[in-house]
């Protein structure tokens, strides 16, 4: 089979993160600024590679203040590190899904990372385009990345958790 390109059709997908706050609640984050894309030689994706970039200064929390200390050196520092990178090792069907590891770049500090991966399966839409969509989800240590401003609670306990869960809804598009 001949290698296929996919990429991503930013109008349907979504890429979350969510930390938690005070060690009570959860913060949901975005990024509206990302793109990815896909190459696979088979069908059903497996030993696919994937890319991913995501624009630091497009984070959204809801809250322009938090967004902008997330952005600032305390966290992302984007003025310096302006894209968060992925770029997959693997790509392995697991029953009806799929584990996605590859290496995580955030502050110029690149580890690596596995996510779950399921598939949604594809579709031709209402234009004649090929589409094909997968959820993914999993979690990383943010202060691996350089991402290590805190405060400690006086009841114990500190501001921000180190795990970061990422979720994402990503659609893809066959390019010819």
């Amino acid at each position: 089979m001949a290698t296929t390109k996919w990429t991503l059709d930013p109008a349907h997908s979504e890429l979350q993160f969510k930390v938690k706050h005070l060690m009570i609640t959860t913060v949901t984050g975005s990024f509206n600024d990302f793109t990815a894309e896909l190459t696979t030689d088979s069908e059903d994706f497996e030993h696919a590679a994937v890319t991913f970039k995501a624009g630091v200064d497009s984070v959204d929390t809801g809250n322009g203040d938090r967004d902008g200390h997330l952005k600032s050196g305390d966290f992302f520092n984007a003025d310096e590190f302006p894209s968060i990178t992925f770029e997959s090792t693997s790509f392995k069907k697991e029953g009806g899904d799929y584990k996605l590891a590859g290496n995580l770049t955030i502050k110029d500090i690149t580890k690596p990372v596995t996510l779950d991966v399921k598939f949604g399966g594809t579709v031709t839409d209402l234009y004649g385009q090929n589409k094909a969509g997968f959820s993914i989800s999993g979690k990383f240590n943010r202060t691996d990345f350089g991402l290590t401003w805190n405060a400690a609670l006086e009841t114990g306990g500190v501001v921000v958790s180190e795990d970061v869960k990422i979720l994402g809804e990503l659609q893809f598009i066959k390019q010819a």
